[in-house]
């Protein structure tokens, strides 16, 4: 038996967000004929940078569990929270209609997957089934299975370990009761003039300026996100 997910955006972003940056936090989703749109220039997340799994842009989020309901004064209600959808995302099928206008400059469209595990945040990104780039509508499906050959652990930077960690990705789906977000990784981040000493200690975008021409630039829109869960 399955349970589904479906989010259209015809109604609002239904809790889905986007995110300014570490200081600022979330921004509303800009909505276009019932589909939300993230355009560059993104927030360099950098909360990963090495000796983690390195640099991110976020572009939609969807809380699950943990936080949700913070964040619905900007995201409006959160049908998936509201619609009391579990946070077992093992084996489920995540389907996305999207297109982009995207210079992605060696990143990949992703998902990451978060969740709470212990005392620390744990996250991981789904390398081994990347979105397709595409111009033009397409509908797009993956699987979120426990195959760690499938997925990255970003851990965390320098000193970030109170707030983020490395884990198991087979219990990060199973109770993934943080978010899910559609990221751009990874990312090439230079510094657009010489730092002093490593600049992956420093905060890129904020303690430095980087070189933009290496990061992705354009727009993603997405129209449908539809989630089958495997239920017994």
């Amino acid at each position: 038996m399955t349970r589904t997910y479906v989010e259209t955006f015809d109604s609002g972003p239904g809790g889905w967000i986007g995110w300014h940056s570490n200081v600022l936090g979330a921004q509303p989703l800009e909505l276009v004929d019932g589909a939300v749109v993230s355009r560059s220039p993104w927030w360099i997340d950098y909360n990963h940078a090495p000796p983690g799994g390195g640099y991110l842009h976020l572009l939609f989020v969807l809380y699950t569990r943990l936080n949700a309901e913070r964040y619905e004064a900007i995201g409006g209600p959160n049908r998936f929270v509201r619609g009391g959808f579990p946070t077992d995302f093992t084996g489920a099928k995540l389907t996305a209609r999207l297109k982009t206008t995207l210079e992605a400059r060696g990143a990949q469209l992703v998902l990451l997957a978060q969740a709470r595990v212990g005392h620390t945040y744990v996250n991981y990104v789904l390398m081994g089934q990347p979105f397709a780039i595409t111009h033009d509508w397409s509908e797009q499906t993956i699987e979120l299975v426990p195959d760690p050959r499938q997925w990255k652990c970003l851990g965390t930077r320098h000193d970030r370990a109170d707030s983020y960690g490395w884990g198991e990705i087979a219990d990060v789906l199973r109770d993934l009761n943080n978010d899910i977000i559609f990221v751009l990784h990874p990312l090439d981040v230079v510094p657009a003039e010489p730092v002093d000493g490593n600049p992956h200690l420093l905060k890129a975008g904020e303690d430095y300026k980087v070189d933009l021409s290496r990061l992705p630039e354009g727009t993603v829109m997405l129209d449908t996100v539809r989630i089958e869960f495997q239920t017994e």
